[in-house]
């Protein structure tokens, strides 16, 4: 009979999300987690054949914290804005967080920015459909467009080099999202990529003559 595992597989997972918090993925070792535990690496091998199978579970579960943030953002009076602020709010308190969910390749333990834009696609979806009445296409595109905006000032705040304040990005996201969303209503096809590009643009500067 196999001995009794000391440590429950939860407790392990959760001391190496602290590292990953502190330190980063790449900190995330047997050493450091048997170090967090204050024990033998012996018990995190009862649960993981591999690190790269803890590992795989700290991505999981930094999911389930950037989770909370979106849904308080969309909890908000308006949910988009909402969701843009707290993917901010996210990178600024859980930097590491940020770094192994948007920074990190697919390979290394994360599932890349990709792949974690179209996990907050399917969060924010719903709302910006029944709010800004679009169907899924349009919702996912307008919400490609200014999570990119937001994926550029989060970066730079994980990066330590953002030079704008809460106010100065707030406003840049409102214009921008505002911008997006008129185009999106009032030219045919530009959601699907079909329409006469060079025939706006002679119109817009014709119109600023």
């Amino acid at each position: 009979m196999p001995p009794k595992a000391k440590f429950r597989k939860e407790t392990i997972v959760s001391a190496a999300l602290d590292v990953a918090r502190e330190k980063g993925i790449e900190a995330v070792t047997a050493r450091e987690v048997a170090r967090a535990l204050r024990v033998s690496v012996g018990p995190i091998f009862t649960w993981f054949s591999t690190m790269e199978e803890l590992k795989a579970e700290v991505s999981l579960r930094a999911r389930e914290v950037y989770r909370a943030y979106i849904q308080r953002g969309l909890s908000g009076p308006i949910p988009f804005l909402g969701v843009g602020q707290q993917y901010l709010c996210f990178a600024k308190e859980e930097p590491e967080l940020y770094k192994l969910l948007f920074l990190t390749r697919p390979e290394a333990g994360g599932g890349g920015a990709m792949e974690a834009l179209r996990f907050s696609q399917e969060l924010a979806r719903e709302s910006i459909m029944r709010i800004y009445h679009m169907d899924s296409e349009t919702a996912d595109r307008y919400f490609r467009d200014l999570w990119l905006v937001a994926f550029s000032f989060a970066t730079l705040i994980v990066t330590d080099g953002c030079p704008y304040t809460d106010e100065e990005m707030s406003a840049v996201f409102t214009e921008i999202s505002l911008s997006v969303c008129k185009a999106y209503k009032e030219i045919p096809g530009l959601p699907e990529g079909r329409f006469d590009r060079d025939a706006i643009f002679r119109k817009l500067v014709a119109e600023g003559v």
